[in-house]
């Protein structure tokens, strides 16, 4: 029998998603494509664990033993058996009861799937449209045997490698289709290998994303270490991204990643035992862009302040609510409270305050934080004079989903023994591939080794793409950190010849003579002219 390749599951998948492309939003009917993949996953996963250790025991020692495996599903959860009742009236009641079941049965799926309900009329239409639909997902993975003894590997890979590759490869896939909707739940893949290597995780390190969206990023930054030498921890305020990142995790075979729902900025989920932020090794994100409207989980019962002295109270208007560094326990912004409408620092602060005493952030943010003034100019040049800014590397247009402008990953450091900062400037650097920038694989190369030279004390100066700039330099501009006030990118025009381009312009003309004369003679003999 043929072993599944990589390929066989791409294919898979994209039978999945075209099942619903042209039925549902593709931010919406992601949900379905990847639950479904991942309940085949399971099935397959466990019907060879089952099969294995029937080969050394029966009866009442075999369901002993069945009971140790990492989870267990009854018949009617799997896959083969939603397949064998893909004609049933109540098709999305019986998937829907799957999930619940494998939830409920299992600690550690327990709510995996995030209340994605298969039977749901507002988005999958009433029995007549969504029971073809289901019953042509189904089949769409029917043929694809995910047994891991079954999948072909290479280049000392396992099986989980080439699962979990194929899923991230078309969470990428359905964030292309979802646009501007998807920019909150996946990071490039060569952009994450970037941060990752920056971050170095070592064993025993503590990884944390604070909007971890799918966990690809997170991913990628553990496996620099091994997944089972360091600690994953990752927190995102978007069930269904929840979802993606925790079976994303389970594929890869990492069954021990703490994933937390909630915001993160009002509402931490990693806490010390005295209540305080936990401190992390390494911390890589993708935060959303200057989200607006950050603080307002300060202020969940919609408390406001009436002055009854102004005009505004006389009207029965209320004044807004006021986000003060005092309304955060953890005092993340006592350097200063970010504009409301740009929570871009507010998402760095806090990682910076979530970093140990070796810590170190890689983290993706839109330029603006390098040069904005006002609260943000102030918060910058503390982070300057505390030395915890280690490098900015500008990156491409056009290279992330959900917004086309050119974005940076900004590093910060606990310890530096040095007190200058690395700029890289890789704007230029890419190919263009469909609607996409992308990173090619000398480009994340350079990067890296300028960075890893940098930190190593070598020569990391590269003309017109990267310097070292010292404090006096960054104090002398202002602590702005605008990438072209210490890479200079200018290229000098070549100088044109006047006389050349004249001779040339002259030649043309006699070209152009020539041809008008000979095209006369044709018309004439064919008694046009």
């Amino acid at each position: 029998m043929a072993k599944t390749t990589y390929e066989d599951i791409i294919n898979a998948l994209w039978a999945g998603a075209n099942t619903f492309r042209d039925n549902i939003d593709a931010a919406n009917y992601k949900d379905y494509v990847l639950s479904m993949f991942f309940v085949k996953y399971l099935s397959d996963m466990f019907d060879e664990s089952v099969k294995e250790l029937e080969k050394e025991y029966s009866g009442i020692r075999l369901q002993r033993q069945i009971s140790y495996l990492p989870f267990f599903l009854k018949r009617e959860y799997t896959f083969n058996y939603l397949l064998e009742n893909r004609f049933a009236p109540d098709l999305g009641t019986k998937i829907s009861e799957a999930l619940i079941g494998i939830e409920s049965s299992n600690s550690v799926l327990s709510g995996i799937f995030r209340g994605i309900d298969f039977n749901s009329e507002s988005n999958l239409g009433k029995k007549e449209q969504k029971n073809p639909l289901l019953r042509n997902l189904l089949n769409d993975f029917s043929d694809l045997d995910l047994h891991p003894s079954n999948i072909e590997v290479k280049d000392g890979k396992v099986p989980a490698d080439i699962i979990g590759d194929a899923y991230e490869y078309m969470i990428g896939e359905f964030a292309t289709m979802a646009g501007k909707k998807a920019g909150s739940f996946f990071t490039p893949q060569q952009v994450s290998e970037i941060m990752a290597q920056i971050v170095s995780p070592v064993d025993n390190d503590r990884v944390y994303d604070p909007t971890c969206g799918s966990g690809s990023l997170l991913i990628r930054a553990a496996k620099i270490c091994g997944f089972d030498k360091v600690q994953i921890y990752g927190q995102e305020v978007n069930s269904s991204a929840i979802s993606m990142a925790r079976m994303n995790m389970f594929i890869h075979d990492i069954q021990d990643a703490k994933i937390a729902w909630g915001d993160t900025l009002a509402n931490p989920q990693y806490l010390d035992s005295d209540g305080n932020l936990m401190k992390f090794d390494c911390i890589v994100a993708n935060m959303p862009f200057s989200k607006d409207k950050w603080a307002e989980g300060f202020n969940p019962g919609g408390e406001v302040s009436v002055d009854e002295e102004t005009e505004k109270a006389k009207k029965g208007k209320k004044k807004e609510f006021k986000m003060e560094a005092g309304l955060d326990r953890f005092h993340r912004f006592d350097m200063g409270v970010p504009p409301a409408s740009k929570g871009d620092w507010a998402f760095l602060l806090h990682m910076i305050a979530s970093m140990n005493g070796n810590g170190r952030v890689a983290a993706v943010a839109p330029h603006g934080v390098l040069f904005r003034g006002a609260t943000e100019g102030r918060i910058r040049q503390t982070l300057i004079d505390k030395n915890q800014i280690d490098a900015v590397i500008g990156l491409p247009e056009n290279l992330f989903y959900g917004t086309s402008i050119p974005a940076c990953i900004i590093v910060f450091r606990n310890g530096r023994s040095n007190t200058d900062v690395l700029f890289i400037d890789a704007s230029r650097q890419f190919k263009k591939n469909r609607a996409k920038n992308v990173l090619r694989d000398e480009d994340v190369e350079k990067i890296i080794d300028t960075y890893k030279a940098y930190r190593n004390g070598d020569n990391a100066e590269n003309e017109k793409y990267s310097h070292v700039a010292s404090l006096d330099e960054i104090k002398a501009n202002e602590y702005n950190l605008n990438i072209p006030r210490y890479v200079d990118t200018f290229e000098e025009e070549e100088i044109i010849d006047i006389d050349q381009v004249n001779a040339e312009i002259a030649d043309l003309k006699a070209q152009i003579a020539t041809v008008e004369a000979e095209m006369d003679e044709y018309l004439k003999e064919l008694g046009l002219k």
